[in-house]
């Protein structure tokens, strides 16, 4: 007896569709899987033979074969589980359901007692049977059906347990198709959690290049003595970027449900990610990796922001596997199995002091370190990761007279309406293109767009001749220079600009 079902597994951003095929035959009890199963896999063995069980169905004391084809590609997870009990039942003829298991999807984790358990990578799956003409339907556990009917164009319904979907596919019960409009949970999306930049005192510099960072999406890094508020800083950074757009939305979403970070209930995300892994992470987890490859911090940090404290602590194999992400947007991880690209399109944050102690150059407190231990400290950053930092800012103490006041500075949201109206300025110049704002300008648009007057022209070749600036680091202040501009709605890039600009450019960290 043979039954056939279909279901599909995730690799990278991508779901593909397999087929579970289970066969029952005469011979001692025994049950195999094969098709590369890995170990999650081949442990479903037990988790549906107690399912069943516990459900009231009945198992079969036979040779039970189960292959997941195409045998070639290495499977992984608990989500075969739901079609695997499926195709027993349909083998043994517990269920007729052959023209449902024809068009559709099945996937799921099930628990010893029948329950159906939370997936990852259901958007990706939705995504991936969409425009489908053979596959049309994707059943799954409750829990990520509202996940999953975000994608137009497939019908989807959530199982509880295993007893209710079998009951459904039978015709003796009513399950609800799951129906979920993406624009109604983007526009209910809630606000950010309290932080804002009216918190920080002083600090008048700093938030001005934070609001050039937000406006033009440029990586910036932040230098200064413990307690000047680069963390506070870096946090409420994200409270002043525009809005995600339902495309970013659903792109983030996507990559946080192959990660599993899903949380109960939550289908949609809406707001811009923050990010901040501890500098002893190790390579797999902040650029992703793994024997099966999973996204890291840089993914996770997709269309919201990457906060680096004390990046000169992290390994050196982590900082200079940064470099790729930051110019291409996106990660690929090999395998001799296959490539794997995970979005990488974030603003880095790095946050450092100028020293071990961190006191360097600071006017109250006198600083220890030896002048080796200094450059070594620095020297973690090499030149082309540094060079891929359009702004670098010094954050220097905070004065008392500055704490003290009770002057409330300008909130975020004030800040934001002006980031806001520099990003249409750059949407407006940059339709119909991939580039979505100032910081990924290619080679000629910064010819087509920097346009200097003649005073910022002498400016900038005068810096490029004394600060020895590389050519990218060229570009990079042209970037930064057009989105001062666009923040005063200038077409033209002035001398005023271009000195700002060229304040925000440290040649080293040193």
């Amino acid at each position: 007896m043979l039954a056939i079902v279909n279901s599909c597994a995730v690799y990278g951003m991508e779901g593909f569709i397999v087929r579970v095929e289970v066969d029952i035959s005469a011979g001692l009890p025994a049950f195999d899987i094969v098709g590369l199963p890995d170990t999650a896999v081949k442990e479903s063995k037990e988790r549906v033979r107690a399912a069943l069980k516990n459900s009231g169905f009945d198992f079969p004391m036979r040779r039970i074969t189960v292959n997941l084809a195409p045998a070639d590609i290495k499977k992984e997870g608990a989500l075969f589980d739901l079609p695997i009990a499926l195709g027993i039942l349909a083998a043994t003829d517990q269920l007729r359901a052959a023209e449902i298991f024809s068009r559709t999807v099945f996937a799921g984790e099930l628990s010893l007692d029948g329950l159906l358990r939370p997936i990852s990578g259901a958007l990706a799956i939705g995504d991936s049977l969409s425009g489908n003409e053979q596959l049309d339907t994707f059943i799954l556990p409750a829990a990520n059906a509202e996940e999953a009917a975000l994608i137009d164009g497939i019908r989807v319904f959530g199982a509880d347990n295993i007893l209710q979907l079998v009951e459904f596919l039978r015709g003796d019960r009513v399950i609800e198709q799951v129906k979920t409009d993406p624009l109604t949970i983007f526009n209910l999306g809630s606000s950010q959690d309290g932080l804002d930049m009216s918190d920080i005192k002083g600090q008048v510099f700093a938030k001005r290049a934070l609001e050039v960072a937000a406006a033009g999406g440029h990586n910036l890094s932040l230098v200064g003595p413990p307690g000047s508020g680069k963390t506070m800083l870096a946090q409420r950074f994200s409270t002043i970027l525009p809005p995600l757009t339902l495309e970013e939305s659903l792109e983030v979403t996507k990559i946080y449900s192959v990660a599993g970070l899903l949380t109960s209930g939550q289908s949609l995300l809406t707001q811009r990610p923050f990010r901040a892994p501890h500098h002893g992470a190790s390579s797999a987890a902040v650029i992703g990796g793994g024997t099966h490859p999973r996204p890291g911090e840089v993914s996770l940090a997709s269309h919201g922001v990457l906060f680096m404290d004390e990046m000169p602590e992290f390994h050196r194999d982590v900082l200079e596997a940064l470099r790729q992400p930051l110019e291409d947007r996106e990660v690929t991880i090999a395998r001799v199995s296959g490539r794997v690209s995970y979005p990488a399109s974030f603003q880095l944050v790095a946050a450092f002091n100028p020293c071990p102690c961190g006191y360097r150059g600071d006017p109250v407190k006198e600083c220890t370190c030896t002048m080796y231990a200094v450059k070594r400290y620095l020297n973690k950053l090499s030149g082309p990761l540094w060079d891929r930092i359009d702004i670098h800012i010094e954050v220097p103490r905070v004065q008392y007279g500055e704490i003290s006041s009770q002057r409330a500075g300008e909130s975020s949201a004030v800040i934001r309406q002006r980031v806001i109206k520099a990003r249409a300025i750059q949407q407006q110049r940059f339709v119909g293109t991939k580039t979505t704002c100032n910081a990924f300008m290619e080679r000629r648009q910064l010819q087509k767009y920097c346009k200097l007057d003649e005073e910022a022209g002498e400016l900038l070749k005068a810096a490029f001749a004394q600060l020895s600036l590389s050519a990218r680091s060229h570009d990079r202040i042209l970037k930064v220079a057009r989105t001062i501009a666009d923040l005063s709605a200038k077409d033209l890039i002035g001398v005023e600009e271009m000195a700002e600009a060229l304040q925000y450019r440290r040649v080293s960290a040193e």
